[in-house]
């Protein structure tokens, strides 16, 4: 049966558009070009990993591919066009972006995940839709066709982008990312993250003392003034014995390049301690603290903070990609191990192997080195670790889910955060805390259980550092550093509580079929070598949502009976498919590739008499007809 093609919806967005020197674009003006969508907001790492994989895409079919990313917010913040328009020159998006604050072109196709990439034909219908990341191999051989194709048949246009880039901002720091004190200078050191370098500022906060790597995005180790970064985040001062020992005093958790960096101070010397420059994919090994890895032979997964721990004397490394906490042993030969998470995206507490995170950023240990604080940023959530014996633990101080978000204080099972990228151990004992999207600098005192405001007006503050009866915060979109009092009285704070802007899918309650679509791509097909090629697993939010269907199995698709009590929640849904190449069909001899596609989606349901009962999820395909 001939399935039918989709023409694509026209793309509508209230927010207007970026990078096109203030003109609005339509499909019907790009027929003739192939258009990729890339539904994607910037709070999510893993939309961040696909604007990666699509760059060498953009350079291979320049004159023929269009894509369009469309930001679809997921917090409040997100739906400010100034931030949108921030967070492009941030992550150096070189591609038009239609600002989306109502989400109604992600609803217009349908999307029901960050990042989805839908791909659409120079004759204007939708070729295909594909939700998470990895799948740059087959839009390249889905492009290839394309061209192909349209060019045989005269209707492929070659040529004009309506790509207008917009002009870099002058200024000592871009969009840093955090900061330490140096204790021998009273320096600080700043992470540069959009500068792809290290600066050293001094105590005025404005004078540069040194740069340390060129400000080109690579990863070259050496001398200062040769090394390369590439969007560098975190840092992490070792302890002096523990640095003379290794020869190197900072570990930097050097993000877009998946690795870690060690700089020694004396001579702002480069070197790679841990990562391989590629990101951990599902094919690569999990190594253990009962098993741990090489450093510089295991892939990393965006590395977006690091902190020494003396409970466990190594440093500590937020996973953000893989949504885990590692752990890497300077003094054991640059080791590294998973600490704590299971992949899984989202809240749970526990011990730490069966623990969940959502995007931690943030990392910090307390002043007694007990307890290591964390920032849980898609959570929106104040967590902790704690060392009992040989097992980790993790406990949430403050936050509830992936989807729920705000600004208020007071006891901390009530007080909201939204997506927190910092956190910091004060000497009193309590937390401070870069509330990033609420753009302010909140407290928790842990003797208390109180949440208070410390400051508030600032641009995306993403991290801080005790300096004195000041802490020096990191206001990422105004490329600074600022000093706030910290015996200062906590002020008032606007309060508000929301949850996440993404409506929810109406779904019936008892029995409803839950399909995750995957199609190879062209020229590959599933890969039965090993067994079973596909993988689901599904859960929910709360459990009871549930009353059958939660588990794994090797189908993509599930029957689930939802339970009519339970009026909401979150499905938890991951799904995997491996698929390798055809053999040659002229019979010369061929090296088939395995390629893994796998994705994660947290759909908000809500129960009604007249929900659907079947759900559709697209991994990987032409939409449905």
């Amino acid at each position: 049966m001939t399935r039918a093609r989709i023409r694509a919806p026209e793309l509508v967005g209230r927010g207007g558009w970026i990078n096109t020197g203030g003109r609005s674009l339509s499909l019907a003006e790009l027929r003739g070009k192939a258009v990729l969508l890339d539904f994607w907001t910037f709070c999510c790492v893993n939309c961040l990993h696909v604007l990666e994989e699509l760059r060498p895409l953009e350079h291979r079919y320049a004159d023929v591919l269009v894509t369009v990313g469309v930001h679809s917010p997921k917090f409040a913040h997100e739906a400010d066009h100034d931030a949108v328009r921030a967070a492009v020159a941030r992550y150096a998006v070189r591609h038009p972006v239609l600002d989306d604050p109502d989400l109604t072109t992600w609803q217009a196709y349908a999307v029901r995940a960050w990042p989805t990439l839908t791909l659409i034909d120079p004759e204007g219908f939708i070729v295909a839709q594909l939700s998470g990341e990895g799948h740059a191999h087959t839009l390249d051989a889905l492009l290839a066709e394309l061209v192909a194709e349209h060019g045989a048949r005269g209707t492929l246009r070659r040529g004009d982008s309506p790509y207008v880039p917009v002009p870099p901002r002058p200024g000592t720091l871009s969009f840093p990312g955090k900061v330490v004190r140096l204790p021998d200078t009273g320096t600080l050191l700043v992470s540069d993250t959009a500068g792809h370098a290290l600066v050293e500022l001094g105590e005025d906060l404005q004078t540069v003392v040194r740069r340390i790597g060129t400000g080109e995005r690579g990863l070259v180790d050496g001398p200062g003034e040769r090394a390369e970064f590439a969007e560098p985040q975190g840092l992490c001062l070792l302890p002096e014995e523990v640095a003379e020992r290794v020869g190197y005093d900072v570990v930097v958790a050097d993000s877009v390049n998946h690795a870690l960096r060690g700089v020694r101070l004396a001579d702002a010397t480069v070197r790679t301690l841990a990562g391989t420059g590629r990101a951990w994919t599902r094919t690569d090994p999990l190594p253990t603290r009962a098993a741990p890895a090489p450093g510089r032979s295991s892939a990393l997964s965006t590395p977006w903070d690091v902190a020494w721990w003396p409970a466990l004397g190594q440093v500590v490394v937020a996973m953000a990609g893989i949504h885990q906490l590692w752990c890497f042993d300077p003094l054991g030969g640059g080791s590294v191990a998973v600490l704590a998470g299971t992949t899984n995206e989202g809240l749970r507490d526990g011990p730490a192997e069966a623990a969940w995170f959502a995007q931690t950023s943030g990392l910090s240990a307390s002043a007694d080195g007990a307890t290591l604080w964390l920032a849980d940023a898609e959570t929106s959530s104040l967590r902790a670790l704690r060392l009992e014996g040989e097992r980790v633990r993790v406990r949430t101080h403050v936050g509830t889910g992936l989807f729920d978000f705000g600004l208020r204080d007071g006891p901390a099972a009530h007080a909201l955060l939204q997506h927190p990228l910092g956190v910091t151990a004060l000497p009193d004992d309590s937390v401070a805390i870069a509330d990033t999207y609420n753009g302010a600098v909140r407290r928790y005192d842990p003797s208390t259980g109180q949440v208070s405001t410390l400051a508030t007006g600032l641009a995306e503050p993403s991290g801080a550092a005790v300096d004195g009866e000041h802490l020096v915060v990191v206001e990422s979109a105004a490329h600074r550093l600022s000093r706030i009092r910290l015996g200062a009285a906590a002020i008032p704070a606007a309060e508000f509580a929301r949850r996440t802007r993404r409506p929810p899918t109406e779904i019936a309650a008892g029995e409803v079929e839950l399909v995750v679509r995957f199609t190879p791509p062209p020229g590959e097909k599933l890969d039965e070598r090993y067994g079973p090629p596909t993988r689901l697993l599904v859960s929910s939010t709360p459990p009871a949502l549930l009353r059958e269907g939660e588990g794994r199995g090797s189908e993509l698709t599930r029957r689930l009976v939802i339970d009519p009590a339970i009026g909401e929640g979150v499905l938890h849904v991951a799904a995997q498919a491996a698929s390798c190449d055809l053999p040659d069909p002229d019979g010369a001899e061929s090296f088939p590739a395995c390629h893994v596609h796998q994705q994660d989606w947290g759909v908000p349901v809500r129960v009604s008499p007249a929900g659907t009962r079947r759900l559709v999820l697209m991994l990987s395909g032409p939409p449905e007809g």
